[in-house]
């Protein structure tokens, strides 16, 4: 069974990671909820912006990089995730600490190469 993922930085840019990863984890048969800053559509996964609720959640990918996370850190927390993971370019320490300490498993990787090796 797919595990609910949330990407934050979805981007309807077909060269972007996060648009990549979007596919990627569809097509994987994962659940996927594109937040961005822009409203738009990634083969049929609607981008949603602001900071939607969602129930569920598994997975938290992180394609926002660390100086623009800091307005994204409560409302992850607040979606529960069981991990969150810091994709190339996005690690933060700082907001490492905070999910450990509210008890969500952290992870610096990459969404695609996990898929890809089937650790996701």
């Amino acid at each position: 069974m797919g595990k609910k993922t949330v990407i934050i930085g979805a981007s309807t840019n077909t060269e972007r990671y996060s648009y990549k990863a979007t596919e990627k984890l569809k097509s994987y048969g994962h659940e996927v909820v594109p937040v961005g800053i822009k409203a738009g559509e990634i083969n049929g996964s609607v981008i949603l912006t602001g900071m939607p609720e969602v129930a569920g959640v598994d997975t938290v990918t992180m394609y926002v990089g660390p100086q623009n996370q800091s307005s994204y850190y409560q409302y992850i927390v607040g979606l529960h995730p069981k991990r969150v993971i810091f994709n190339p370019g996005t690690e933060n320490p700082e907001f490492e600490m905070i999910l450990a300490k509210a008890g969500v498993e952290t992870l610096e990787a990459c969404t695609l190469v996990m898929l890809s090796v089937g650790e996701y």
